[in-house]
Order: C-alpha cells, then structure tokens, then sequence
C-alpha cells in the first residue's frame, strides 16, 4: 500500500509545482499542527484582465477586486466572493457560484441542489469549469464536498456535473481540484477524481508552501483560512500585485 505522504507529493509536484497553469485551484483538508481544517484557494491569469486582480479580506469574507479598476473591462467571471461562511458550514470556490451556495444553504436546500441552477462559464473556447467546495462541522467529525461543473466533450453547451464526498483526510492532508489540466489552446479542463494534496505545517506555511509551488510568472494571489475545532477561522493572503489606485 502508498502512503499517503507518497500519494499527495506526487500529486503536488506533477500537478502543481511542475504544472505552468493548473489555473484556479482549491485544497480542503486537515490542518497538521492542531485540530483544525485547512482551505487553500489561488488564483492564476495570462492576460491583462486575469491579472488586474488581488485577494482582499472583510471579516471571514475572500474577495477578489481589480488592482486598477479602470482596466476592467467584464467583472463577470474575474470578481466576485471566494469563501463565505455560514455556522458550521465554510464555502470556497472559483466564481460567484459561491454566493448561490451560501443564500441556497442559507434557505435550507443542498450543496447539489444549489449548483443544479449553475453552468460551466461561458468562456468559450475554454468554457472554464466552475471549482467548489464545503467543509460541514455541524456534525463531528466534519465533512469535505466538492464539485466540479465542466464541459461536455462531445457538446460544450452542455455541462457535465462530479460531485465528491472524500472520507475525512487524516490531519496533514486535503483533496483539492484545479480548472485546469496544463497550458493548452484550448486550456484542457480537469479530468479525474481530486488530488489527495498536502497541508502541512501552521497556516501561513501551508500558504507560503503553495504560493513557492506556483508558477511564477502565472501565480497572481493565494489565500489560506484556517477553521479551528470549535469552529473559528481566521484568513492570510498573498498578493502578487498590489493596488496603488484609490
């Protein structure tokens, strides 16, 4: 049998740190140091749009927002709310699916349920999949969801719907999904179950892990919250570009 520190760093060094563009990428797991639940979420750009953009934090709210407002062209797909939080229930993902997450939950209906009202992005020709993930502690010993709404190979109008349900990690490690594969014309979309990855270390190691890993010319902004036992969390971030515009 592989253990499991064998499975994640093979999985990070080909798919992340070897990897030019992952793109979006999110990892929900156990924190190592403690009790506590880790979630990872980066962002990368190419063009001049996917790079005016940085992490901001409002309480246990991540956002993204434009560096120069003034270049933005369509705000659509590029800013909108990263992780919300509602009791015992932490949400993150690539797009402003996560508020459709937040007010569907908030209303008592499912994870699924909620991104059943959803599509890939309407991004043609890379129809970029829509990323998600749920850590849920209302029940011990919590659990992890994610999602992924993509393509459809044959027809790309159409979107195909994954969703997992990973056995709770042991502390030290987290499943995590990218949007894409590699560089590519048209970006190839992710395929497979997600990474068993690691998150070792306190927070702001597990973020500096990350953040060396990435692609240095495409790695725009990274950010890490950490969830403890009873069910506070906190945010750190790391912005390649920062805002000189106000």
């Amino acid at each position: 049998m592989i253990d499991a520190n064998t499975i994640a760093t093979n999985a990070f060094v080909k798919h992340v740190r070897s990897n030019p563009y992952p793109g979006r990428g999110l990892v929900l797991g156990r924190a190592s140091d403690d009790h506590g639940w880790i979630i990872v979420y980066w962002i990368m750009g190419r063009s001049e749009q996917s790079r005016n953009r940085r992490f901001t934090v409002s309480g246990n709210v991540l956002k993204t927002e434009p560096v120069d407002a003034s270049l933005v062209a369509d705000p659509s797909l590029i800013i909108y709310e990263a992780m919300l939080e509602l009791p015992g229930i932490y949400l993150v993902s690539n797009g402003d699916q996560t508020r459709t997450l937040y007010q569907s939950l908030h209303a008592g209906l499912f994870f699924d349920a909620a991104l059943a009202t959803r599509e890939r992005e309407p991004d043609a020709p890379h129809f970029t999949p829509r990323i998600s993930g749920m850590i849920d502690l209302r029940q011990q010993p919590g659990s992890i969801t994610l999602s992924i709404l993509k393509a459809n190979q044959t027809n790309p109008e159409l979107t195909d719907r994954y969703t997992y349900h990973p056995a709770t990690p042991v502390p030290g490690y987290g499943y995590g999904l990218t949007t894409y594969m590699s560089p590519g014309t048209p970006l190839p979309s992710f395929t497979g179950d997600p990474l068993l990855l690691p998150c070792q270390g306190a927070p702001e190691e597990v973020l500096s892990f990350y953040w060396n890993a990435l692609n240095e010319d495409n790695r725009i902004s990274l950010a890490v919250k950490h969830i403890t036992d009873d069910g506070q969390s906190t945010l750190q971030i790391h912005n390649r570009f920062e805002s000189e515009v106000r």
